[in-house]
């Protein structure tokens, strides 16, 4: 018996006349009450999993795993996300800083993705506080404005959209766009390029740029290693109903807490 499976036609082996997309890296090195705030909660992390694991087995630990995996990677985006009081610094969003200010300056047009709209709102009252003028996109956003907010970017109207993973990472056209930052890698590549293809796609007349931000020495840095293993099996065959974390072994997600 042989699986189904389904195979990408990735969209250059069909399209020859799209621009060219240049993918970028940007590694932040995280404040020093962050790192601290970090390396407190990896080490509870790693007790409360071996506790999990020794009592319920990795099968059915799935989704504990889940949500200590994704606590880290909120504090690799800002501590605030998990501590209402933190009045700290957050070195991927001093790198975002920069990013946008460059990329402003060079006269571009950015869309920024989060999985985490606390995250987008911390976003938003940077751009406030700088006079940036920008769209906001999340699940709470009507139809009718979703629109309206498409076409008037399109057309040239304000510099930066914000949008959440969920809610805007497919079915939207922002051609208008020729910058893309991914401020939180997500897990499965499939999800982040159907989120740069929001710009990346026929109409485009610009070259794309495609920033993903990494906290350095965080669980961050070892799923972009853990993802570009699998990547090639991930985009060759998608099975109905998997993610990428249903593809990681015992072994692999313990490597995450090392």
């Amino acid at each position: 018996y042989i699986k189904p499976f389904i195979l990408r036609r990735m969209k250059t082996d069909v399209l020859t006349e799209l621009p060219e997309k240049i993918e970028t890296r940007l590694v932040a090195e995280m404040s020093e009450a962050q790192q601290k705030i970090y390396m407190a909660y990896l080490m509870q992390a790693k007790e409360e999993m071996r506790k999990e694991l020794a009592d319920k087995g990795f099968e059915k630990s799935q989704f504990k795993i889940l949500s200590i995996l994704t606590r880290l990677r909120q504090i690799c985006c800002h501590p605030a996300l998990i501590m209402e009081n933190y009045s700290g610094e957050s070195g991927k969003m001093t790198l975002l800083e920069e990013v946008f200010k460059d990329a402003i300056e060079g006269g571009h047009r950015i869309l920024l993705f989060s999985q985490f709209t606390s995250m987008l709102g911390i976003i938003r009252q940077y751009l406030d506080k700088q006079h940036i003028e920008y769209y906001y996109l999340d699940g709470q956003t009507p139809t009718r404005d979703r629109s309206d907010f498409v076409r008037a970017f399109n057309g040239g109207s304000r510099t930066v959209f914000l949008i959440s993973l969920k809610a805007g990472g497919v079915g939207l056209n922002l051609v208008g766009a020729d910058t893309v930052i991914h401020y939180d890698p997500w897990w499965n590549p499939a999800v982040e390029d159907q989120a740069t293809d929001r710009a990346y796609r026929i109409g485009q007349q610009n070259v794309v740029q495609v920033i993903k931000l990494i906290a350095k020495g965080t669980i961050e840095e070892k799923i972009e290693v853990l993802k570009q293993k699998k990547k090639a099996l991930v985009e060759a065959v998608i099975q109905p109903g998997e993610t990428f974390v249903n593809k990681l072994t015992k072994d692999e997600i313990l490597q995450l807490f090392d």
